[in-house]
């Protein structure tokens, strides 16, 4: 009996931690996408792009990166943040976000 768990231990602890590191990632995830979409709802708006920056990273993981850019009438909001845990692991978070300029709802040409 002890020997058997002696080797499921470290296997119990193993796997709860991999999980626990998936949740995280994927709170994570979650937040980049809330995040990119904040972010192009007021740039859609027409706010300053500090403004648009602002409201992408307080609702972003800490340390995410926002890139603000505009295409014709859309407005692009990309954010990425690094995985929980260590860099070696090279899972990718990031989202982005489109949403038509407000300017250009409504006008016909």
């Amino acid at each position: 009996m002890t020997a058997e768990a002696a080797v499921a231990l470290p296997v119990l602890v193993l796997f709860a931690t991999a999980l626990v590191w998936a949740l995280l990632a994927a709170c994570a995830q979650i937040q980049c996408v809330d995040a990119a979409r904040a972010g192009a709802r007021a740039a859609a708006r027409q706010d300053p792009r500090e403004a648009v920056e602002a409201m992408a990273r307080r609702v972003a993981p800490h340390g995410a990166r926002v890139t603000v850019s505009r295409e014709g009438d859309l407005m692009r909001v990309v954010v990425a943040a690094d995985p929980p845990g260590p860099d070696s692991l090279g899972l990718d978070l990031s989202h982005e976000a489109v949403a038509l300029s407000e300017e250009t709802v409504g006008v016909s040409g």
